[in-house]
């Protein structure tokens, strides 16, 4: 394995190329690409960056030589490519380098952070000792042997992605592009966004632990405009997941593109839905984002240690019927919110954290474990090593409950079946939430009928948890949703899914 020069790295770091009309494509040069074979026991950032276990172990050192509870390491890796099809043609594509460490030292409940985007041993050291500056005590670390973490294995442990040729890439984005175009007739214009990253971490702790994660990820999304009678609508598909080119067959394309332009058409016939508080069903798969908005950032544990929550009061207290459990896991396998190891070297877990209605678990970062006297839950995130990480979500579902689907729909005289959310804003502290409804149906007589679009979703978090009258058995039959969350100034992957769920009451703002 051949050890990349750091000043060659360094100089794509950070960076985006844009590639032009892409007549022949751009692939990463010798120097700015990885060794070609897969790394192992935590010896990536030596084997190609020169950052061996003594070099971590003398920073760690400078980290916590003026005291401090804990201290770490966090080096990272991460090659992106983006491609972009628009008006019958893949016409943009970018690369992006990054590399750097983050060295953080935790007092208590403060925290020294810095970083650089330098992995040499001067700079190293320099960010350690600023680091180092929130802890004044005579206390110091040991420097000792790391042991290796023990991780699941959920998704591809080597790069798969630098090896796959642009022209590949390429080919992707217009075929799906192609196939939106041709949906329909009435589609006068198709847009595709294909992301595809490598990225490597490790990181080393006062612990004595160290672990080391490769994670691929890739996201397309296809978006169609249709125009009719002088009308035009538009609407879009999205999937992503932590994999190679290979998630990628016919038949996923296929249905990318049939869902981007069935959603679309369907919008012609679509109106807004009378207003007012009614029932609302959920429907299975990407209606979890309202469950990871309006309910699941109130449970990470940052937000409930300073009181900001409104579920920080209630752990232990009944908050749904019996047959509602919330789940946040980080090992869903190869899924976008997957995790192997968090940002801080905690093992990817699966949290439950509504079980059997009752309240039982926050999501915790190790600052927040340690102040509630719990072990951490995996879910210490960052967006990168610029970052320090804080408590956040993974792949948030509630599980299946004991009813048939169609039996929900017909137990709803008069409501709305919601199917597709675009957007939403949550007050984490009160819980009061807005979400725009993209698409859906209503319910009449216990039965589907007129589609719907344009509509306001507005009610509150603990309030709606209360008014889950019933849960379906079908989770997993739909898509689920995948987004990228935003916290703290910091954006990460996450994904969300749930069966089908009746809310007994919430108020649809619509025509009236």
């Amino acid at each position: 394995m051949r050890k990349i020069d750091r000043r060659d790295m360094l100089k794509g770091a950070a960076t985006a190329m844009v590639l032009g009309a892409m007549s022949g494509g751009h692939d990463l040069s010798a120097a700015e690409r990885p060794s070609e074979s897969t790394a192992t026991a935590c010896d990536y950032f030596d084997k190609n960056f020169g950052v061996s276990r003594e070099l971590l172990q003398k920073t760690l050192a400078r980290a916590a030589a003026t005291g401090g509870d804990y201290a770490e390491v966090y080096l990272q890796y991460k090659i992106s490519e983006s491609f972009r099809f628009e008006d019958g043609t893949v016409n943009r594509a970018e690369a992006a380098i990054d590399l750097g460490a983050g060295i953080r030292v935790v007092r208590g409940d403060q925290t020294g952070y810095a970083y650089s985007e330098d992995l040499s041993p001067k700079s190293l050291f320099a960010a350690a000792d600023t680091a180092a500056s929130i802890a004044a005590s005579a206390a110091q670390w040991d420097p000792r042997d790391f042991t290796p973490v023990k991780i699941p294995q959920l998704y591809p442990q080597e790069l798969v992605w630098v090896d796959v040729k642009p022209e590949r890439k390429i080919a992707l984005a217009q075929t799906l592009g192609e196939k939106i175009l041709s949906g329909d007739p009435s589609i006068i214009s198709a847009s595709v966004r294909l992301s595809a990253d490598d990225e490597v971490v490790l990181v080393a702790n006062t612990l004595g632990e160290i672990v080391e994660d490769i994670r691929p990820l890739t996201t397309i999304s296809g978006f169609a405009v249709a125009e009719k009678n002088g009308r035009r609508e538009s609407d879009s598909c999205r999937d992503s997941a932590r994999r190679g080119i290979d998630i990628y067959t016919d038949e996923r394309v296929d249905y990318i593109a049939s869902e981007a332009v069935n959603r679309t058409m369907l919008q012609f016939q679509a109106d807004s839905p009378p207003a007012g508080e009614m029932p609302v069903v959920l429907a299975s798969g990407t209606t979890g984002i309202l469950l990871h908005e309006a309910m699941g950032h109130g449970f990470e544990a940052d937000f409930n240690r300073k009181g900001a929550s409104i579920f920080s009061t209630m752990m232990g207290r009944k908050v749904a019927e019996d047959f509602v459990t919330i789940v946040d896991s980080g090992l869903e396998p190869e899924t976008r919110g997957a995790v192997n190891v968090d940002d801080e070297g905690s093992p990817g877990k699966r949290t439950v954290l509504v079980e059997d209605g009752r309240l039982t678990s926050y999501l915790h970062d190790r600052i927040s474990a340690k102040h509630y006297g719990v072990e951490p839950t995996g879910s210490g995130r960052r967006q990168s090593f610029r970052n320090s990480p804080v408590p956040r979500m993974r792949q948030t579902m509630m599980e299946n409950g004991p009813h048939d689907p169609q039996e929900i729909i017909k137990s709803v005289n008069r409501g709305l079946y919601a199917v597709h959310f675009s957007n939403g804003q949550v007050d984490i502290g009160g819980g009061d939430y807005s979400f725009y409804l993209k698409s859906g149906f209503l319910i009449e007589d216990g039965k589907i009928t007129r589609p719907v679009k344009d509509a306001n979703l507005i009610g509150n978090g603990p309030k709606t948890l209360g008014r889950i009258t019933m849960v379906g058995n079908d989770m997993g039959q739909g898509s689920g949703s995948v987004g990228t969350c935003g916290k703290a100034g910091q954006w990460v992957p996450v994904s969300m899914n749930m069966p089908t769920v009746l809310v007994s009451a919430i108020t649809v703002g619509g025509a009236g």
